[in-house]
């Protein structure tokens, strides 16, 4: 029995004028116990809109979904007993209260006696080092106080399947590394639980996952570990250039003139410098794009050959760095 299971699972809107978008297509995957799971896409990809009907937050319009082996549909409140959700940038519960008010009242939600509930309270206010601020209401806490709170929070329950949608979002990189810690930790101490996690961080995609599917336009486009995913690309080549001046559009230019559908662009107002990557087939093809540079009038800085990464693989399926979209 996997945590997580989709069959041939879709969930399409009406827009205006009756028209049908499809926010999943067909998906299919499996998730197994005690691994961390990633999902990556751009955003309207069909990554939150498949979190909500994993949780029950939203029915889909054909196949099925499994939590557990519990059907999301037919058995909803059987899976809410065994879920949750944490999302980044989330504020639940009341602002004048304190961080362990707000914890409290969340474990009677949950059933839990006045007694085990305040114990519940002091374990989780240990656990995510919150002793600092737990008598701080919620309403005065910073960024990252936040998320340690929403995923105390997420952690009342126990859950055996725990979903993270964006959970270091707006994050400083100390606080960043802190919850990626404790995401680790949370598997180790409990190997028959499942971390379901989107992010919109590559490296930390890279970092925490066993495996990763990449979503895109409603459909699973890759699914395996970083290490086979970056095996898809191991026969091409990737370049990176730094062309002199400010050029947002110039990916763009890039792929209107013909060359790889694979490039992303970045803009540096203090270097005053643009850096491409690009995903390409031989040494010949980088030599084409120079040239065309070039003859555009654009001012080739430097260009490099460098090690394919995750972003490569996503940028290649794609056609866009991750942050872009």
């Amino acid at each position: 029995m996997y945590s997580i299971e989709t069959i041939e699972l879709s969930r399409t809107f009406k827009r205006n004028k009756g028209r049908l978008i499809y926010a999943l297509r067909d998906v299919n995957i499996k998730v197994r116990k005690g691994e961390i799971f990633g999902l990556l896409g751009p955003n309207g990809a069909g990554k939150t809109t498949l979190i909500r009907i994993l949780a029950t937050l939203l029915l889909p319009t054909s196949g099925k979904a499994y939590v557990l082996g519990y059907d999301v549909v037919g058995e909803a409140n059987k899976v809410r007993e065994v879920i949750n959700v944490v999302s980044g940038g989330e504020r639940s519960g009341y602002g004048i209260m304190t961080v362990k008010e707000n914890l409290w009242y969340f474990t009677q939600l949950y059933g839990l006696s006045r007694r085990d509930g305040w114990r519940k309270v002091r374990e989780l206010i240990e656990l995510l080092g919150m002793e600092d601020f737990a008598d701080i209401r919620l309403n005065r806490l910073s960024t990252g106080m936040i998320q340690k709170y929403n995923l105390a929070r997420g952690l009342i329950n126990d859950p055996k399947v725990l979903f993270l949608d964006e959970p270091t979002l707006g994050l400083d990189v100390e606080v960043a590394k802190y919850i990626r810690r404790l995401i680790r930790k949370l598997i180790k101490e409990d190997p028959e639980r499942t971390i379901f996690l989107t992010t919109h961080y590559m490296a930390e995609a890279e970092e925490l996952c066993d495996r990763i599917a990449i979503i895109h336009k409603g459909r699973i486009v890759a699914l395996g570990s970083p290490e086979q995913l970056k095996k898809m690309i191991c026969d091409e080549l990737v370049y990176k250039l730094e062309v002199k001046g400010i050029y947002s559009k110039l990916g763009e230019r890039l792929k209107e003139a013909g060359f790889s559908k694979a490039v992303s662009s970045k803009s540096d107002i203090t270097t005053g410098l643009t850096s491409l990557r690009m995903v390409l087939s031989s040494e010949e093809e980088a030599e084409e794009v120079v040239k065309w540079l070039i003859g555009s009038g654009y001012k080739v800085i430097s260009i490099s050959k460098v090690e394919p990464s995750l972003e490569d693989v996503f940028l290649k399926l794609v056609g866009g760095k991750l942050s872009e979209e």
